[in-house]
Order: C-alpha cells, then structure tokens, then sequence
C-alpha cells in the first residue's frame, strides 16, 4: 500500500483513528452478549478476575493507539517510521494474544484491526521521504 500524492502522516494517524473506533465498537458491541453486564458487575468476566493491574494494563493498551494518532503527526521522520512499525507489530501480537479463543464478532473485528494494522506498517515501511505536515 503506498500512499503517493498525500501526507503518511496524516493517512497512519487515520488509520490509528480507525483502530481505536474499532477497540470501542467492539467493547460496546459486547455489551449486547447474554450475560455480560452482570459479568462485569460480579468483577469476573468469562472466569477471568478483573484486578487494577488488570484494568491498568487495558488502559495502557488502548492507551498506546491513542498516542499514535499524535505521535504519528509529530514524530520526526525517521523515528516516526520506526514507531509505527514497531508499535504496529506490538498491537499486533496484542491484538491475537488477547483473542485466543475468539468468537464469531470477535474474529470479525479482530480482522479488522489486524488488516489497519498490516496497513499501518505497510505504510510506514514504504515512507521513505520526509514529509511536511
């Protein structure tokens, strides 16, 4: 995927957009599942307690993407490239470690993400001048 005759900048913060709409549609969309709000009332959600090292970790997660949709628009080149490779591939792998045994809508946004991600790395991979905001 390259992107010719627009800003990398801008296009890798969209997708970053793209990715944390795509974390909260899918929380929000599992609300509707049986069960679930009385899971997350009981403070245990498919047998797994949710701690506050549990919860700061999930913050620190959607955190990071938050992050990038400025840190992609500020970074210097060089290190924004780089940035966005790593950090594509780390929400990656958090992305499939976090959905092991995944059900069907899970899977659906979970490919979602992971092809905005694939696209974010693409990107970033192929950025090879730099660019003005």
């Amino acid at each position: 995927m390259t992107y010719q005759n627009g800003n990398p900048r801008l296009l890798l913060s969209i997708l970053w957009v793209f990715i944390i709409l795509n974390f909260f549609a899918r929380d929000i969309h599992e609300l509707g599942r049986p069960g679930m709000l009385e899971q997350m009332m009981s403070g245990i959600i498919d047998g797994v307690v949710i701690t506050e090292m549990l919860m700061l970790l999930g913050g620190i997660m959607i955190e990071i993407p938050i992050l990038m949709t400025v840190l992609a628009l500020l970074l210097p080149h060089r290190l924004n490239r780089w940035t966005n490779i790593g950090v594509g591939l780390l929400t990656i792998v958090m992305i499939v470690a976090m959905n092991l045994k995944p059900d069907l809508d899970n899977v659906f946004f979970m490919g979602i993400q992971l092809i905005a991600l694939i696209s974010i790395v693409a990107v970033a991979w192929r950025w090879r001048g730099p660019e003005l905001l």
